[in-house]
């Protein structure tokens, strides 16, 4: 306050449009308003484009004084504040003002910096990937209404016109660094919840999950149906596919839908518990499955391909199917898809 009361004695002439200013910035952080209409606001008051960059997320906006985007490219700044928050420049806002600075602009700054810092302090997201796992929960339940949700993505950093993504994960590793080798570029937040880890980011790349994760990926569209789909997917993963996206599952995703009961009475299931007595056996049939070559399953076993022929005949007989012909190769697909899906 006494800064403050020293620049209105230096600006008596002005000391109304000081006042003017002040209030007015008052007004606005009083209204809890966001970023997008603080700087609409901002650019109105001054009567030329105002503009703020958040160094955290690379977010830049740039608005004319009628309300509307500022066209590009964007002209030198005529006067610049940084945003300061916890003692950190977190960012920095600006005018682009043709000709000489108005008397009033370093002082409209310098509130609309305030603001800023204020806003981000209450709806910007955290600087770090593991977020408040409430907040998460928030984002991707069913039961959550879109108003909540929308708020919830707010507060950790996604822009509300970004679908986001969703991933389940099981790892030893933290949380944050999956996070940050799937999605280099932020924004991207995780934090555990219950039995599995959730990871929410706008892009993924699965070929970047480190080894031994094990991980279903939803589609980007509804964070709750990603969320959902995400949890099925992962129900799909094992040694050979530990990464799966739901949008690659195709029609066996119907299979995640049949009851535990039906799945344990089917006699294909029942027989593929009858080869599990012996590992090799259930190892064979799966790489022959994974594989749907004899040669290519022999490759994948480090075996002779005779010696896949003669232990297929044997599994064939275990399970009364006939494992060279195709209809006999899919009922073993799918039973041994049912029986990892038991196990979830």
């Amino acid at each position: 306050m006494e800064a403050l009361a020293e620049r209105l004695s230096q600006l008596d002439p002005q000391a109304e449009g000081v006042i003017r200013v002040v209030m007015f910035y008052d007004t606005l952080m009083r209204r809890r308003v966001d970023l997008p209409a603080l700087a609409r606001a901002s650019a109105g008051l001054a009567e030329c484009v105002a503009g703020a960059r958040l160094h955290g997320t690379g977010r830049v906006i740039r608005v004319s004084p009628d309300g509307r985007p500022a066209p590009e490219p964007p002209p030198p700044s005529s006067t610049t504040a940084p945003i300061v928050l916890d003692g950190e420049e977190i960012g920095t806002v600006w005018l682009e003002r043709p000709g000489p600075p108005d008397p009033l602009d370093e002082l409209l700054l310098d509130r609309l910096a305030i603001a800023t810092a204020a806003v981000v302090e209450r709806y910007g997201p955290a600087r770090t990937t593991m977020a408040d796992p409430a907040l998460v929960e928030l984002v991707i339940s069913a039961g959550s209404d879109e108003a909540a949700r929308a708020r919830a993505l707010r507060l950790l950093g996604f822009a509300a016109d970004v679908p986001v993504r969703v991933a389940a994960v099981h790892t030893r590793l933290p949380l944050d660094q999956v996070g940050g080798l799937i999605c280099p570029a932020r924004p991207v937040k995780a934090a555990p919840l219950a039995d599995v880890g959730v990871i929410l980011a706008t892009t993924m790349d699965a070929a970047r999950f480190p080894d031994g994760v094990r991980a279903g990926i939803g589609a980007a569209q509804s964070p709750g149906q990603s969320w959902r789909e995400a949890r099925t997917a992962l129900r799909f993963t094992g040694p050979r596919e530990p990464v799966i996206r739901y949008d690659d599952l195709g029609a066996l995703a119907l299979l995640a839908e049949i009851p535990h009961d039906a799945a344990r009475g089917n006699t294909d299931v029942a027989a593929i518990d009858r080869v599990a007595a012996n590992p090799e056996d259930l190892e064979t049939l799966d790489a022959y499955c994974a594989t749907g070559s004899l040669r290519r399953a022999a490759d994948l076993l480090h075996l002779h391909h005779s010696s896949v022929a003669r232990r297929l005949e044997q599994i064939g007989k275990t399970m009364g199917l006939d494992l060279t012909q195709p209809a006999g190769l899919i009922r073993a697909r799918l039973a041994l898809t049912a029986r990892r899906l038991l196990s979830d």
